[in-house]
Formats: structure tokens, sequence, C-alpha cells
């Protein structure tokens, strides 16, 4: 698919703000243009003392238009320049407004697949480069660019000759800079692959740097980290190398207009086409080109890193959404089933659930085990429709989850994981986070019901403490005490739990599954487990292996008929005798 002109792209992202822009554009040039009456003022007043009998009115008056003509200037510079930057921040604001909401309509692989890193560049830095060409180079890049054509024209209207030698030092430069970019465009993606690489490696050493320090690694992970570091640099060393004499002679010789006005016009001056005001206003104005040239050229080094930018964040804009209807469905139950289901990651293409079929009744409390890489995960995930099957259907009320709003969905199931993210407001919020219209003694008594009492109200401000980011103030456990708080206060009537009581100590977790089951009654339960304890009362136990259904019972119906579900349980009971051992141990000890 051949890719699109980043031009394009960034002006598409300026059509609701296009009125603006265009002034930013008009007044920019009127800026430009009040620019060059200074200009004239000079020349008419060289005029008049050369002419040997000034009037000191005209030279007055002149001042005069040549000072207002200045105030013009700044003034036209301060509107283009505030209304491309209100534009520009408008348009950024949508631009991550847009982008947010594509990820939440996207395919949580798809997500999953970029780095937090990536993510947060191109939300971040990507999307604040795009502010250079909306906010400057769109207006002032047109501004300067008409500039040296303005002087351009007005030099012919003087002599033509003079004209043309003000542009002697052009070809010779554009000459500079030709060899400069050649081969520019793979450096420079050299160049991105090379920094892309470097900035892993560091997120990489910053977040592994206590695992660094536990197995006494920092040696060998600062060695990679340092090499990583030194290989950019002599990169970027050897590429800046390779070009800096050829940028220095173009940056020399370009702003250099006196190469060619000053020995042409003292040619023309001698051989007398030319006035001396004349002479001198030609050699004012080449020389007031040089600052409008220099700048596009600036710009002009700029594009390829706002290109990357651009096409990083149309890639993002474009991921495909999960199809998603606007008529609300009506479910006869919140049955669920899972016929003929099979699913592969687009990433690699493996097949991960092979031809499933599965009836959750409503109501009924069904648990997914098996060896990890089985499915269980997927499973879970896929009911929630976080990805869309590759073959086969599933249903809830008899109503295929592709029919049903995502909203509606997303009301309908309720999905608490391991690992739940806290943002970074009071508990009180995080928690109302499952029913947003839920009052305080609500959030509350969901809260008392998660055993989140014991160590909110023992915090400074209890439940109105800040969690912090991603909820670094809490523990694993409180987190997730938390998260299943939200998950009562939701109520919703299809429950996920994908091994919710994972990082819960020993002491809570008989209280909190008791509270879990009381608060799931009547509702359809989905569990994930690794601690089989937590799944023996299970109307079905589902055993998953490889990606198919290995076996169905109840647990002991499993333990009389499957070795699978035998082993996996005496390991189990073996792990959890020497876990209360190891407890009783320690507490002699004490």
């Amino acid at each position: 698919m051949k890719q699109k002109n980043w031009l394009s792209i960034v002006l598409s992202f300026a059509t609701q703000c296009r009125t603006k822009i265009i002034l930013s554009v008009v007044f920019a040039i009127g800026s430009v243009t009040a620019g060059l009456v200074p200009y004239l003022s000079v020349y008419q007043i060289i005029t008049q003392f050369i002419s040997g009998a000034p009037e000191m009115n005209d030279v007055w008056k002149w001042c005069l238009i040549g000072l207002v003509a200045y105030a013009v200037r700044f003034l036209c510079y301060g509107i283009s320049t505030t209304l491309s930057h209100v534009s520009a921040y408008t348009i950024l604001e949508n631009i991550r407004l847009k982008l947010a909401q594509r990820l939440m309509k996207a395919p949580l692989g798809t997500v999953l697949n970029e780095s937090v890193g990536k993510l947060k560049s191109v939300l971040v830095d990507r999307v604040e480069t795009i502010e250079l060409p909306l906010a400057h180079m769109i207006p002032e890049c047109i501004s300067n660019f008409m500039l040296p054509i303005a002087v351009f024209i007005y030099l012919v209207n003087i002599d033509w000759r003079m004209a043309l030698s003000m542009l002697i030092t052009v070809p010779i430069a554009c000459v500079a800079y030709a060899m400069m970019m050649k081969g520019f465009n793979k450096q420079y993606a050299d160049y991105m692959e090379s920094s892309n690489y470097v900035n892993g490696v560091i997120v990489e050493y910053v977040e592994g740097i206590e695992v660094i320090k536990a197995f006494n690694q920092s040696s060998s992970s600062y060695e990679k980290f340092a090499k990583a570091v030194a290989s950019f640099k002599d990169y970027t060393l050897k590429w800046y190398q390779s070009t800096w004499k050829y940028m220095n002679f173009g940056n020399a010789v370009l702003p250099s207009t006196l190469l060619g006005t000053l020995p042409v016009g003292m040619l023309l001056y001698v051989c007398g086409s030319l006035t001396p005001q004349d002479l001198v206003m030609c050699l004012i104005l080449s020389m007031g080109v040089v600052g409008p040239l220099m700048n596009f050229t600036t710009y002009l080094n700029e594009m390829k890193t706002i290109e990357y930018a651009v096409h990083d964040v149309d890639k993002l804009m474009n991921v495909t959404e999960l199809p998603d209807v606007a008529e609300p469905a009506v479910l006869e139950s919140h049955n669920i089933e899972l016929k003929d289901v099979c699913f592969a990651y687009e990433q690699d293409g493996k097949q991960v659930l092979d031809h499933i079929n599965l009836m959750l009744p409503q109501g009924s409390f069904t648990a997914l085990v098996g060896p990890s890489g089985g499915g269980k995960s997927t499973i879970a995930r896929l009911v929630a429709r976080f990805w869309d099957v590759t073959e086969g259907a599933i249903t809830i009320g008899g109503k295929n989850i592709k029919d049903i709003p995502l909203s509606q969905l997303a009301d309908v199931v309720s999905f608490v994981t391991q690992d739940n993210f806290l943002f970074n407001c009071s508990i009180k919020e995080n928690i109302r986070l499952g029913n947003p219209s839920a009052t305080d003694e609500e959030v509350y008594a969901a809260a008392t019901a998660a055993c989140c009492d014991e160590f909110v109200l023992a915090l400074e401000n209890g439940y109105d403490t800040m969690a912090g980011d991603a909820g670094n103030r809490l523990s694993g456990g409180e987190k997730q005490r938390i998260s299943i708080a939200r998950m009562i206060l939701k109520n919703a009537p299809v429950v996920i739990l994908d091994e919710a009581t994972a990082f819960t100590d020993p002491e809570n977790e008989e209280k909190i599954q008791r509270s879990i089951a009381a608060l799931t009654k009547g509702k359809t339960l989905l569990v994930i487990a690794h601690r089989l304890s937590t799944i023996k009362n299970a109307d079905q136990i589902i055993v998953l292996k490889d990606g198919q259904v290995h076996k169905t019972g109840t647990h002991g119906q499993l333990l009389d008929t499957d070795e699978l579900y035998q082993n996996m349980w005496e390991a189990h009971i073996g792990a959890k005798n020497w876990s209360a051992g190891s407890l009783e141990r320690r507490n002699d000890c004490v």
C-alpha cells in the first residue's frame, strides 16, 4: 500500500481550524509585506539627502511611515502566531482524543502488541512534533518563502542584473545541500531504528533494575546498556561527520548575498547604470532576505523528523476497529455459549483455540483450568470481546456478541484480572469507576464486601487517599481488592474473574472468596483458576489443554476420571501443604 504524503496528513488534521490557519498565513504575509516598507522608507530618506537639499518634512514623514510599518509588522506577526498556535494546540488535543478513542475501539491484541513506551511516544512526543508544522511551518514557511520572491521582483524593477546577482549563492548552496542529502532517507531510517533500539534498552534497564540488583547482574546488564548507548553515539557522530562539511559550507554561502550584489553593484555604479541610492537599497534588501532564507532551510531540515512523526500518528489513527452496532440488543438470558470457536493471534497466526464448544448456563459457576498456554485467558477475553474470534461464534442470551453494541456488552460483562490498573485519584474514585453514579455509601459497602476496609481506613486520608501513579502506593493484593470492589459495585450479570485473588494474602482470601460467592449468586460466573481449591464448588470445571477442551465435569468427577486434573490437584495440595508448613515453622520461630 502506497504511503500517504505527510503534508497531506498534516493538512487533513488542520481542516477543522482551516479559517484560523488561512488567516494566520494572511497575517504572516502581511507581516512580511509590512517589513519591506522600512526599506522603502530608508531608500526615500537616502534619496532626500543625496539630492543635497532634503525636505525635513518628507524625511520625518518617511521615518514615521517606517516606524508604523515596523509596528504593523510585529502586530501582524503576533496575530499570525497566536492564530496558528491556538489552531495547533486545538488540533493536537483533538488528535490525542481521537487516538485514545481509536485505541479504545481497537482489538485489545492490537494495543497489547505495542509497547507502552511506543504508545506514549506516539501519543505525547510524536503528536507534539506535529505542532511545529501547524504553528510555524505553514504560516512562516509561506511568508519566509514569499519575502525573497518579493525582494527579487523589487530588485528587477531597479535593475535585473542586481536581482540575479542576489541569487548567485543559491545554486552553490543547493549543490552543497544536495551532496549532504545524498542517501539521507536510508541514513535517517537507520538513525530512527538505532534510536528506537537504544530507547528500548534504556527502558528495559530502568524497569528491570530491581531484578538486575536482586540477581547480581548489574555488570552484564550495564554492559549491554553502555554498548547500546555507545553504538548510538558512534552512529550519530559518523553520520554527522559525513555531512558537516557540506552543511557548514552551505550555511556559510547561502546567506552571503553580498558576494554577488556588492561587486556587481559597484561595477554598475562605476559604469553609471546604478544610482548611489539604488545601490544602497539593493545591498540592504539583499541582506534582508538572509534571515528568511536560513529559517526556510531550518524547516527543511525538520521535515524528515516531522514526516516520521506524522506517519506514526497516522498509522495508529488507522488501526482496525472492532465492528460495532448501534441498535441495542435484546438478550433473552445471560447464558454464554461458544460455538466451534477458533482463534489465532494476527501477529504470528498460531492457532490458540481449536474448535471450542462450551455452554455456560445463566447463574452457573464455571471454572477454566489447565496447563499454562492452554487458552484459558484467551477464552475469557473473547467472551468480553477484547478480540473477535477467527472462526465460530460466541453468544450471550442467544445473541452473537458481534451484534451487541460494545457499550452494552461492557455493561453486561464485568472483568477482573490478576494485574489491575489504578488511576492516580482517590481510592474512593477508583472504586467508583465500577459505577460512576454510585453514592459514597454504595462505594463503602462494595469496599467492605471486598475486604478493603482494613487497609484503607488505616491510611491517613482513608478513602480519599490518592492511589498514586498506576496505584504504586498500594500493594498487589490491595490493588486487587479494590478491583474486586469495582466489580461488586458494577453488579454486572456476567462476571469473569482471571485469578482475582492471586495477590491476596491467605488471611483474607477465604473472606473475599465468600464475598465473591455471595455477590455473584444468580450471575453467570466464569473463573480462571490456578488455585484449584478456590473452584472446588464450581458447577462445571473445564480442563483446557493445547487450545482444546480436554475434559469437563465437577471437581469430584474430574478427580475420579481425569489423570491431568488429578496431577494438577495433587500438585496444588502439595504446594498448599508446603506453604502451610512453612508458615507454621515461621510462626514457631517467632
